[in-house]
């Protein structure tokens, strides 16, 4: 779209922002404000949830200049003066399929939209990895990103490699992604439920699903009952919020491949190949051991 005939675009609630010309001062929710950062389009500014404090989680920004880009709080520190305070021409949202925009109150969001075009990317279980990365892609293209073709490739490849990495084992390695909740228990992801998870068993990896029970995304067992799933590859949170590893697991399984996840998985090419490309690395090294 030209510059001339002004800026538009129809977010994940049906709703369409336009602009007189395309958005440059783009403040965004940290995880679509590193994913648009890895498509080409850099923010002025991010902002967090309830689960981060008053410095950036660096487990979410991805490869975003942290010293270029300001971080304006999370949770209750954040109103919409403060929002402003960015000059944004344009605030880019997260929802989980429920149309509301993440990390901000309810009041907070509408005063914010009567100010300023927010655009909000649905980010929920019900759709694919892929597709909501397309939805991110789209944004970026619309605000002037190029199409980066040589990440692209990368993503290609290491998505094969995975996938000949998976194939025709009955052994293969067993995948677990956690969040440790301290020292005596964890929460354990049901993979179905977690977009990036999902790309994993589409691959053919083999996901461990925790047996049904309370929690939709997440069944919370004990230390023993954690381990008693018999990982070989260990995915865990390392949000600022989430525990420790090494105190859940003390001494023992020390040999255990382990891969850094975020929950929050940022939905750029670059960002994605390289989690990829670390679980690609722990498989080969589970199956070495």
């Amino acid at each position: 779209m030209t510059e001339q005939s002004g800026w538009r675009f129809s977010d994940d609630r049906g709703r369409r922002s336009s602009a007189p010309r395309t958005p440059r001062r783009v403040l965004a929710y940290v995880q679509a404000g590193a994913t648009l950062w890895d498509l080409g389009v850099r923010p002025v500014g991010i902002y967090g949830s309830d689960h981060d404090g008053p410095a950036p989680d660096r487990a979410k920004t991805g490869t975003l200049p942290l010293e270029e880009v300001d971080y304006l709080g999370a949770g209750g520190s954040l109103d919409v003066e403060r929002l402003l305070s960015a000059e944004p021409d344009l605030v880019v949202a997260v929802s989980y399929g429920d149309g509301h925009v993440y990390g901000l109150a309810p009041e907070t969001a509408k005063h914010l939209e009567e100010r300023v075009p927010v655009v909000v990317v649905d980010v929920g279980q019900t759709r694919s990895f892929d597709e909501i990365g397309e939805r991110f892609t789209e944004l970026a293209r619309s605000l002037g990103a190029a199409q980066r073709t040589d990440a692209s490739r990368d993503l290609t490849a290491v998505r094969e490699r995975l996938r000949s990495l998976a194939a025709g084992s009955a052994d293969a390695p067993r995948v677990l992604a956690l969040s440790p909740a301290g020292p005596d228990r964890a929460h354990v992801a049901r993979p179905r439920m977690w977009p990036e998870l999902r790309v994993l068993t589409a691959l053919g990896v083999r996901t461990v699903e925790p047996a049904e029970g309370p929690g939709a995304n997440w069944s919370t067992l004990d230390r023993s009952d954690t381990f008693a799933l018999r990982p070989d590859v260990i995915l865990t949170d390392v949000r600022a919020h989430a525990g420790s590893l090494d105190a859940l697991r003390g001494s023992d399984d020390r040999a255990t491949p382990v891969v850094p996840w975020n929950p929050e998985p940022l939905y750029g090419p670059r960002d994605h190949a390289r989690f990829l490309g670390l679980v690609a690395d722990a498989l080969e090294a589970a199956r070495a051991s």
